[in-house]
């Protein structure tokens, strides 16, 4: 690999860019000011040019001339001695045999996975199939032994019955080339080094034809290409029926492109296991006071993966016994200059990601370990930070983003929380090692033991606490002049921290490079007109603060792309001249119940993407045609409707033509008269997901909301819609899951007009909730029912303060689960009838 010169070189070379970056952004910076005081007729654009050339004749320019000269010559030297030595240094394929794999490697735990792997291998599958082969896949994250679960399938007795059987070791590169002749040469037991490569191609077919082989493809990488494979697997056509391509990945998106008829996924070990793997690679050599607390201790270093208990072994065994306990210890041993012996096959891992999703993955270095970060937060993060390129005509940069997340997952490198699908979380050897790949740049505050970052830390964070005081930061950041990201975490999802104003007033605004700055969480009530100065600022979070109002130097945070106030309970006025960020992309407003109305112009923050709370304002106003230039995604809440006194006013908010939004959300707080007409025109695109109406007065619903065409339609709310007396046909919408009704006192039956004509209604619905009909009596089946239920999918049914509700339950709810009656007196429930 790089030797230890180049490595310092590179240091210096990348801090040289972030400089370079720093100056080049603020000329940037001062050119946007420049123009917004030319918009608002000032004379000052014939000053803001001279001022700009100053930039580049100053002493920090020359200071970066100097640097960058200098080293540049110290690369002429260092690339003599590379070019020398790329033979050496270049990573090898790691050609791994199963024999040595299963002699050298301990399978504990893992016995129940290699019977069931060769059961799927021994399988008969149907002669209709149009291969005579089928295609198995072991995913797994790095180190969890997927190679060696392979290698004891491989040697089982069971896979006698193929012949031949083959094992080739992959690796990240796939040459489709070199793997033929690797396959090839195992069959045929020849050198098959032809210079023709279609003689290769001709050996391997005459040598597997009409045989059951097995062929074991170890450690294949997403370099394979779906042209190198269907090359590839036209050789197995010719082979036996029942022929079997067993692939061990890290990567999901492999097992998909190999068309896995079954795709193992392969999970961690119990601790207990762990302990078992560690101790056959100790040897028995271990400390006297060996007890269940230094087992533990052990235990918890390897977090489920074999890979680390052998490693962790390994390094022990080579440590006198009275060592251990300082060994395990040490909180920075995964980023020790041992590193390469610890975490071999995750480090390979890293080094052959892209150089883009290098940077996405060293900045998630930031979190601490067990951090649950969802997939948008960590999205707009790397857009601020510059990770997310967008050459001209490409996708949008949270495309890009979420691409760059999705690489990340399908690595193995995220995976989604246990405790909530929308999170997800790192596993600690991951975070290790994007610890490692950060090095000097990144800082996270209970990781050093003096508390303190260096000049050369651009991003930082910490786990933030209840009582966050001057003497936490004063030393920490006093060095940073740099700084990019000042990002506290929380890890006990409080929101009742407090922070003292002499960070907010004093400390922050000195920071005037940083492009990420959260105060999420903290009890702030006030910040100072000074973080205007923060001129690079692409992202402030703000949210669960106790803001009553924004700083009006916010509007002069030019480059902010990302601006989140979710949860501002007291916040009552956005800033009148928000139209002047012209960069804003995401305003995530949600929950913020004391917001009145909108700032005006809204029209002219072209590149907006979220908004998630419009409150319409009374008069002219914040008027709700606002939105109608906009291309907003995801989700949006349209609050007060009852101020909107004009249609045409609502029809220019074009929903229609917003094809990105997921879930919308649309609310009245009184009444004007005009309810249905203004609904019918706020008609959103049939991609949506998900529908909440609130506080609705008409006495009908639209026909839109029942249109089938909703055909993505997984979630419908309808709330306190008080003057309607029949719910709309929802049945027709085949792919709704969540049902939720509440507060429709003016409903008097429920029955066809519910269920729709088209087909069997409520196909996939899953849960019903009725809450709050005062008048509701009657529930009637539907019609065309013959012994099928009218709720096939549903598993929780709920009805709640029904009082005047009769009659009986829909009957043969066969999957129903959870049944909750409250408030019914007069209803008849017998489950008997129901299941």
């Amino acid at each position: 690999m790089i030797n230890e010169a180049m490595h310092h070189w590179l240091i210096e070379l990348t801090h040289l860019a972030y400089d370079v970056n720093d100056t080049l952004d603020k000329l940037s910076t001062q050119m946007l000011t420049g123009m917004d005081e030319t918009r608002a007729g000032s004379s000052k654009v014939q000053s803001f040019i001279p001022k700009a050339k100053l930039y580049f004749n100053n002493s920090e320019m020359e200071g970066i001339s100097h640097r960058l000269r200098k080293l540049s010559t110290k690369q002429k030297e260092l690339l003599k001695n590379v070019s020398s030595n790329t033979e050496a240094t270049s990573l090898p394929a790691l050609q791994r045999s199963p024999s040595s794999i299963v002699l050298n490697t301990p399978v504990a735990g893992r016995d129940g996975e290699i019977r069931k792997i060769v059961g799927l291998l021994s399988r008969d599958y149907e002669s209709s199939r149009t291969t005579n082969f089928h295609s198995v896949a072991i995913v797994g994250m790095p180190g969890v032994g997927k190679t060696t679960v392979a290698a004891h399938v491989f040697i089982a007795d069971a896979m006698e019955q193929f012949y031949p059987k083959v094992w080739v070791s992959v690796s990240h590169n796939f040459n489709l080339e070199r793997v033929t002749r690797a396959i090839c040469r195992k069959v045929t037991s020849q050198p098959c080094d032809q210079n023709d490569f279609s003689e290769v191609q001709d050996d391997l077919n005459r040598a597997i034809a009409g045989k059951r082989f097995l062929i074991v493809l170890d450690d294949v990488w997403s370099t394979c290409d779906c042209e190198s494979w269907t090359t590839m697997q036209s050789h197995f056509r010719v082979g036996a029926p029942g022929s079997t391509i067993l692939v061990t990945t890290r990567e999901e998106k492999v097992a998909k492109l190999i068309g896995a008829t079954e795709v193992y996924n392969l999970k961690v070990l119990s601790d207990e296991e762990c302990l078992n793997v560690f101790m056959q690679h100790i040897n028995n050599h271990r400390p006297p006071n060996f007890d269940a607390v230094f087992a533990k201790k052990i235990v918890e270093k390897c977090n489920g993966l074999p890979l680390a208990a052998k490693t962790l072994g390994g390094i022990l065994r080579c440590e006198e016994v009275d060592r251990w306990n300082e060994v395990l210890d040490d909180k920075l041993w995964s980023i020790s200059n041992n590193e390469s012996n610890r975490l071999p096959v995750l480090k390979l891992s890293y080094h052959y990601l892209p150089s883009t999703l290098k940077r996405c993955f060293a900045y998630c270095s930031i979190f601490p370990n067990n951090y649950e970060f969802g997939k948008k937060q960590l999205i707009l993060l790397w857009m601020a930070e510059g990770f997310l390129q967008q050459p001209e005509g490409s996708n949008q940069m949270e495309d890009i983003g979420g691409n760059s997340f999705e690489e990340l997952l399908s690595r193995s490198l995220f995976q989604k929380s246990s405790k909530s699908n929308s999170l997800y979380v790192m596993h600690d050897l991951v975070g290790d090692l994007a610890r490692w790949a950060s090095g000097d740049t990144y800082f996270r505050l209970e990781d050093k033991v003096d508390g303190k970052c260096s000049s050369k830390t651009r991003h930082s964070s910490y786990i933030s606490g209840k009582f966050d005081g001057v003497t936490k930061f004063e030393k920490a950041f006093s060095e940073a002049k740099s700084l990019r990201t000042f990002l506290p975490l929380s890890i006990s999802h409080g929101h009742e921290n407090y922070l003292t104003c002499k960070v907010t007033f004093e400390k922050l605004p000195k920071l005037e490079c940083l492009r990420v700055l959260s105060l999420n969480g903290y009890q702030v009530t006030l910040l100072p007109e000074s973080i205007g100065h923060l001129k690079h600022l692409r992202y402030l979070d703000l949210s669960h603060t106790l803001i009553t109002s924004l700083p009006k130097s916010t509007t002069t945070l030019y480059n902010l792309q990302t601006l989140i106030l979710e949860n501002c309970s007291q916040l009552k006025a956005l800033p009148g001249k928000l139209k002047n960020l012209a960069k804003l992309r995401h305003l995530n407003n949600s929950c913020v119940p004391s917001l009145e109305g909108m700032p005006p112009q809204l029209s002219q923050l072209t590149n907006l993407q979220t908004l998630s709370n419009f409150v319409v304002g009374k008069g002219n106003v914040s008027r709700v045609g606002e939105i109608g230039p906009l291309s907003l995604r995801w989700t949006l809440c349209l609050k007060r409707l009852e101020n909107v006194t004009n249609v045409e006013d609502a029809t220019r908010a074009n929903l229609l033509s917003k094809q990105g939004l997921d879930a919308l959300q649309l609310e009245w707080s009184g009444t004007d008269g005009k309810e249905s007409e203004i609904l019918e025109v706020l008609k959103p695109h049939i991609n949506l997901k998900e529908l909440i109406i609130k506080g609705y007065n008409g006495l009908e619903f639209p026909t839109w909301i029942q249109h089938p065409l909703f055909s993505e339609m997984t979630l419908v709310v309808l709330e306190n819609c008080n003057k309607c007396r029949f719910l709309p046909a929802l049945g027709q919408l085949h792919s709704l899951k969540q049902l939720f009704i509440k507060g429709m006192s003016s409903v008097e039956s429920v029955g066809p007009e519910f269920y729709g004509k088209a087909g069997v209604p409520f196909p996939v619905l899953e849960t019903l909730e009725f809450k709050n009909m005062e008048d509701w009596k009657e529930w009637f089946p539907w019609e065309q029912s013959q012994g099928n239920g009218v709720f096939p999918c549903l598993k929780m049914l709920s009805i709640s303060t029904c009082p005047k509700l009769k009659g009986s339950l829909p009957k043969n709810i066969h999957l129903l689960t959870k049944l909750g009656i409250d408030g019914c007196e007069q209803l008849v429930v017998s489950t008997t009838n129901i299941l």
